[in-house]
């Protein structure tokens, strides 16, 4: 229950960084009447027709500064934590080397390995010919 409950939450919370554009249209509709007489840069300008879209545009601009931000932020997030990984997979690296070295000096029992090519059997073709 809670886990799913968590799940729902993480989902909402990208919706609403994905749709925050369509939050901000579906605003703008529904409180357009005050927002043209309150708002608007231009409401002492009738003659432009704005009807607050001044208003719309500014706080689109806003989402998209926003949603550029985050972007970079996690774009510097990621390389460090890059980084980071990288660094632990070389020293994971270096202690499994120390490892196998030490492994191959204790177990000196079993055969070593040979470099040559196995090949296959001669077929009973080519006997015959």
């Amino acid at each position: 229950m809670f886990k799913s409950a968590i799940a729902i939450c993480i989902l909402v919370a990208l919706m609403l960084s994905n749709f925050s554009r369509l939050f901000i249209y579906a605003s703008f509709d529904l409180n357009q009447n005050y927002i043209a007489s309150t708002l608007c840069e231009n409401k002492d300008k009738p003659e432009m027709h704005c009807n607050g879209k001044c208003y719309l545009m500014k706080k689109l601009k806003q989402a998209e500064e926003k949603e550029k931000k985050q972007e970079q932020d996690s774009q510097k997030k990621g390389a460090a934590d890059q980084f980071i990984v990288k660094q632990n997979i070389t020293l994971d690296l270096f202690s499994n080397q120390i490892k196998k070295n030490h492994l191959t000096e204790i177990a000196s029992d079993l055969p070593k390995v040979s470099s040559e090519v196995p090949h296959p059997p001669p077929s009973a073709c080519s006997l015959i010919s």
